[in-house]
């Protein structure tokens, strides 16, 4: 059996981790500002990580939803105070996808209603309803093109507010950072009027926090930076640094009921281990906090290149510098392979990317201002 070939990979093995550097089976060194997607929160192979999970896989690793898991109500507790939410009530699945999933679905079940507001260059996951609300054609199969979506360009209230009137919108999913769509931040002045209108015609907000959540952006949530409450909260990526987990954080006005929502895996002994294990670093090595100082570093720095001499042309190939935390995104005046590979096969550096020519940043929370010094070092060698 082959593996189905749907990835088109970079020529590296990556074998081992450790904080922001990862290597290859040949014992290069690589330094990670990706993160795997902006998975991994807490730094590849943290020691306290290690240990916990280890600890708790020598006692059980797996058992059903059917019993009582206190290290599920330890987690909620937990993550309800860290993040502000401690009102809220907390499902646990396995992924990104699964959480809008389930967010959508309680939003339908709620209301009774089918329609869902979505933006432009969206991007909410693969698996039914999220890759509908998903604004790529690409990937939306036609078992999953049912009608349900309207796409809106972001920051545009009126035309959100135009919608909403209609009084048969479901739900509104929002990226307050928009990740695959290249960094694109929500505004405090739409993010405000959308979640008015929400409330005015009896529809649920629901944060996608699946890439911007999770402390990346320097607060907790990255809709904290906007002064918004939204109904229902997405989480995944950097919430188990890695141990596939996702988290839907649901607004106390929605009442739960016997089998509405299940799950076979979702919120295991082992996953809540690694879990539980994140937000210890992220208290301890103060993370949060972190990515809002060395993400505004790095950011500065980027930008000084804008206006800088530093290619060997003579002129910065940066054209925009946009962000918040360690969720950067570098506009280039040419395609972003052109610069994303050299990157890792001469420099020996991991990025992202997004759209056609924008480099996507998403490093582990623990990245420092040395590190940050090295990757534009490494920046401008290939600029």
């Amino acid at each position: 059996m082959k593996l189905f070939d749907v990835y088109p990979l970079f020529d590296v093995n990556i074998v081992k981790g450790q904080g922001c550097k990862v290597w290859d089976d040949k014992g290069q060194e690589y330094l990670d500002l990706y993160g795997g997607h902006a998975v991994i929160s807490i730094g590849h192979s943290h020691p306290h990580y290690i240990e916990k999970v280890t600890e708790q896989l020598q006692k059980i690793g797996f058992y059903s939803n059917s019993v009582v898991n206190k290290l599920q109500v330890e987690l909620a507790e937990r993550l309800g105070k860290v993040s502000g939410y401690d009102d809220y009530q907390l499902f646990l699945i396995n992924s990104g996808a699964e959480a809008n999933e389930n967010a959508l679905k309680l939003a339908s079940f709620t209301n009774g209603r089918t329609r869902v507001l979505s933006c432009q260059k969206a991007f909410h996951g693969r698996t039914s309803l999220a890759v509908e609300v998903t604004n790529n054609p690409k990937i939306i199969a036609p078992i999953n093109d049912n009608g349900h979506v309207t796409y809106l360009p972001l920051n545009d209230l009126p035309a959100w507010e135009a919608e909403l009137q209609k009084g048969d919108v479901c739900a509104v999913i929002l990226e307050c950072i928009q990740g695959v769509g290249g960094i694109q931040l929500a505004t405090k002045e739409f993010a405000q009027g959308l979640q008015a209108a929400c409330q005015k015609y009896g529809t649920v907000l629901i944060c996608d926090e699946i890439q911007c959540g999770y402390g990346r952006s320097g607060k907790f949530f990255a809709h904290q930076w906007l002064d918004i409450r939204p109904d229902i909260i997405t989480v995944a990526k950097g919430i188990a640094n890695g141990f596939p987990m996702g988290g839907v954080l649901i607004s106390p006005a929605f009442k739960p009921v016997y089998g509405q929502l299940g799950t076979t895996f979702g919120g295991n002994h082992l996953a809540c281990a690694a879990a539980l294990a994140v937000l210890d670093v992220f208290e301890e090595e103060n993370l949060v906090e972190n990515a809002r100082v060395v993400g505004e570093y790095l950011m500065e720095k980027l930008r000084s290149l804008c206006c800088n001499s530093v290619a060997a042309k003579g002129d910065s190939r940066i054209k925009d510098v946009r962000g918040r935390g360690l969720m950067i995104g570098i506009d280039l005046d040419c395609p972003h392979a052109e610069v994303r590979k050299p990157l890792i096969y001469e420099q020996h550096c991991f990025t992202g990317c997004a759209g056609q020519n924008i480099l996507r940043l998403l490093p582990p929370l623990c990245l420092t201002k040395q590190d940050a010094d090295d990757f534009i070092n490494r920046l401008k060698e290939v600029l």
